[in-house]
């Protein structure tokens, strides 16, 4: 019997979930589909910059992802802790970036005057956002719909896009969430879609390497497809590395960058009899093919948040809305 999401989701057991969506029996909706002859690379980045866009609303961190021809991976931690420095009017500037909301609130977010009542309603319908806001059923949900009306839209089809709802692993150590996040980074390896993990196209790994994401396209690509009203948001960075875990809180990964990519180059070159892949024997390590020293690269990673295009993106309307 099928258990329902709450049963699986347990912020005092853990915060970090693995999380994983199939496309319809399992076609290659998101790569070349030999049946069809037709190749849907393009939507990957579709599912990257919704994942990337929607983290940055959500009060969710990624902590790595993979995007296959035929499914992909999330390895998440839930921050419901950001959540709550959150005014109403920031509760629903989010949750008006992905829906219109109802009337009364478009009254007050445009600044209408309203009566007592009227803002004790928007304020229990801020608070309800900001619950959805924390939630992955609610992440999930903003995520894989809006791909796959817009994948059926392409297709001139209707139906099921998804093979069915997502399905979510709870991660409750260390070991299982570096192991996890190892696993997530070297699919398009073991797949032979990549022979290294700075080559895999549409992973966490590649864009911690060379980060590449453009917030100012990315939102201008959702609000075209009408997935997005408005985004006035600066970009949420993957969840960083903090190093080896300390007595401080940590927010991020306890585990250094530096070591985890010795990790996963490591573990690439593992030959496993049950997957097509690896990363051959011959290659040298990681940071001599990126061609860094250590010194390099740890100033690589002290500057990888600059790296990235932060600044606020202008406010866009949609064209349904003006």
């Amino acid at each position: 019997m099928t258990q329902p999401r709450k049963a699986l989701i347990s912020l005092s057991d853990t915060p970090y979930y693995h999380i994983t969506s199939r496309c319809v029996r399992r076609t290659f909706l998101c790569g070349y589909d030999h049946d069809t002859q037709t190749n849907y690379e393009h939507r990957r980045q579709w599912i990257v910059e919704r994942i990337r866009l929607l983290s940055s609303l959500f009060a969710i961190d990624i902590a790595a992802y993979a995007i296959m021809s035929n499914h992909y991976h999330l390895v998440v931690k839930l921050c419901p802790e950001q959540a709550d420095s959150w005014s109403p009017l920031d509760i629903a500037e989010r949750w008006m970036s992905l829906f219109k909301g109802p009337l009364l609130v478009q009254r007050w977010f445009a600044g209408q005057p309203l009566t007592e009542a009227e803002h004790s309603t928007v304020s229990d319908i801020t608070e309800i956002w900001r619950t959805r806001l924390t939630d992955l059923s609610w992440l999930m949900k903003c995520l894989n719909e809006p791909i796959a009306r817009e994948a059926n839209k392409e297709d001139n089809c209707t139906g099921h896009f998804w093979e069915s709802r997502y399905k979510s692993q709870a991660l409750r150590t260390e070991a299982a969430l570096l192991t996890c996040m190892a696993y997530v980074e070297l699919n398009p390896i073991r797949a032979k879609m990549a022979n290294t993990p700075e080559d895999s196209d549409y992973t966490s790994l590649q864009e911690r390497i060379a980060p590449t994401f453009h917030l100012s396209e990315a939102v201008s690509a959702a609000i075209q497809q009408q997935t997005l009203q408005q985004f006035n948001h600066p970009l949420k960075p993957l969840l960083p590395f903090e190093g080896n875990t300390t007595t401080q809180i940590q927010a991020g990964i306890p585990f250094s960058l530096m070591d985890y990519l010795t990790l996963v180059d490591w573990t690439g070159r593992a030959i496993r009899a049950d997957k097509a892949g690896h990363i051959p024997e011959t290659l040298p390590p990681i940071l001599e093919r990126l061609g860094l020293s250590d010194t390099d690269w740890l100033n690589h990673t002290q500057q990888f948040e600059a790296r990235y295009r932060r600044h606020f993106a202008r406010k866009i309307t949609s064209p349904l809305t003006g």
